[in-house]
């Protein structure tokens, strides 16, 4: 076999996997028609989990502050949440013990019918924070599936800007709401548009979507928006920035969206820049509350932050001495490109490294297989794109490596939170090269400040001596807000996110 017909071979067999859909190194073809398998729907595979690490009751420590009028009273114990029987029994067969402060706070807010804008670290249980109280409500207004109707009428719609990640969401809300009558689903792109239609017709009371599909569904009839009640974006910076901004827009501005005087608008993430929370408040009612977990924009204390000095020419040796060392652990590799992606899988499949990876041009079947064999250790090494970097919650991530680091620093916060999640301990390893980093410097040694981890002296000098460093001072606490809810986000003027037409050729699909 010669050289270059084996490389296409590896790339065939360890990167796209044995699907017909590798288009990305093939030339293209017919767009695969995707029908995911059908769930398991045992207990031990619904309501399976993974345990929370030793700093889990360091929690309890991180300051917390609520802004806004009249914020109802914490609460400590699942038990002061009041859920109904259904609820509190799959709550305990999930595993969860105590509420976490995001659930701590969060619960109550949203019980008590306010509108809530929520930052808290990666990992710290925002899923749940919003969808238990919805879920209480919907069983306490016993809300029932019905599939006697051609149009379907959710209560609640949970839009999240990832394929993978909105499915994340449907598996947490179909594991809580179990065994009882109320019915989520899911819809997004790369999947037959039919089988979702037929899945939706069959009940539905909680919708969970990214925007395209969501969109389409209700441009087709299929979903109504009259009984809607709750409405959630997930990663919500993500969902108001130029990239789906319109497409929230549009998703308000239906005749039949109730206003949102009239609906319960919930937002969370980990990052919040302040032009994205300022333009937040346009679909959130006046008295809406600002729920600050730890600082604004933060990274997780749990994860061990490294920075590695190198040129643009050694990271491939550097990145595979790393992966030498780690073994059998898993580690998620972040690059900016899907051309870059597909390059390095291939080159540490070559170099007997069991990896797959993930980004926008591959199928969806391809997309999920990768995540599995990921997720069960056949593949131990994940090389991603933006697509991995938000949200994903899988388990025993030891390490997460930034190949490239991000243009922004949310991105740089929320890819090292795919490791150090719900009390665990998780490293990140960062390739900096000074030629192609040296705007973020800044940003970083303040994340790093925040986080109290070691700051090396190479790059605190480059942020003294980089340009607009006039001024800078790692300790500051952030802008001031033009509202006193807002907690400012702490990163500087140069390097806040970007708008989607300004990042990697991979961003956050519309689908």
């Amino acid at each position: 076999m010669s050289r270059s017909v084996m490389v296409i071979y590896v790339i065939y067999k360890c990167v796209k996997g044995n699907d017909q859909g590798a288009k990305g190194v093939f030339g293209g073809g017919p767009k695969v028609t995707y029908v995911p398998p059908t769930l398991p729907d045992d207990e031990d595979s619904i309501f399976s989990h993974y345990e929370s690490g030793i700093n889990f009751d360091k929690y309890d420590d991180i300051m917390v502050d609520v802004s806004g009028t009249n914020p109802p009273q914490a609460i400590m114990t699942f038990d002061e949440a009041a859920l109904c029987e259904s609820l509190r029994k799959n709550v305990n067969k999930s595993g969860y013990v105590k509420p976490t402060p995001v659930q701590k706070h969060g619960i109550p807010i949203i019980s008590a019918g306010r509108d809530l804008m929520a930052c808290a670290q990666t990992g710290s249980g925002k899923t749940a924070a919003f969808l238990l109280p919805i879920l209480q409500q919907l069983m306490a207004d016993g809300v029932a599936a019905s599939s006697f109707s051609e149009l379907q009428e959710p209560e609640a719609i949970i839009v999240a800007p990832t394929r993978e990640l909105i499915n994340q969401i449907y598996l947490e809300a179909r594991k809580f709401a179990y065994g009882t009558c109320v019915r989520p689903v899911v819809v997004y792109g790369g999947v037959s548009t039919g089988h979702q239609i037929r899945d939706i017709l069959r009940g539905c009371n909680v919708l969970c979507g990214t925007p395209g599909r969501l969109l389409d569904m209700i441009g087709r009839g299929k979903v109504g928006l009259s009984k809607l009640q709750y409405l959630v974006l997930d990663e919500a910076d993500r969902m108001l920035d130029m990239g789906f901004e319109p497409d929230m827009r549009r998703l308000v501005g239906f005749p039949e969206m109730p206003s949102k005087e009239n609906r319960q608008t919930l937002m969370f993430s980990a990052t919040y820049p302040e032009d994205i929370q300022r333009m937040a408040a346009d679909f959130l009612k006046t008295d809406y509350l600002f729920l600050a977990v730890g600082v604004v924009g933060g990274a997780c204390s749990d994860v061990e932050q490294t920075f590695i000095q190198v040129t643009k020419f050694s990271k491939r040796e550097q990145l595979l001495d790393f992966l030498r060392t780690t073994g059998t652990e898993r580690t998620m590799v972040f690059v900016e490109t899907k051309r870059q992606a597909d390059f390095i899988a291939t080159y540490l499949c070559q170099e007997k490294v069991l990896t797959t990876s993930i980004h926008g041009d591959r199928e969806q079947r391809e997309r999920e297989q990768a995540l599995a064999d990921f997720r069960s250790g056949k593949c131990p090494v994940l090389v991603a794109t933006s697509v991995a970097a938000r949200g994903l919650d899988i388990q025993d991530v030891q390490h997460v490596v930034n190949f490239d680091l991000p243009n922004n620093i949310d991105d740089y916060v929320h890819r090292i939170g795919r490791t150090g999640r719900c009390g665990n301990i998780g490293k990140a390893v960062s390739f900096y090269d000074p030629e192609a980093d040296g705007q973020l410097a800044r940003s970083l040694v303040t994340i790093l400040s925040k986080a109290q981890q070691e700051v090396p002296s190479w790059l605190e000098e480059s942020a003294f001596s980089g340009p607009g460093a006039t001024g800078f001072n790692p300790s500051r606490k952030g802008f001031a807000s033009t509202d006193s809810r807002k907690g400012g986000s702490f990163q500087d003027n140069d390097t806040r996110s970007q708008p989607a037409a300004q990042t990697a050729d991979d961003d956050e699909e519309w689908e």
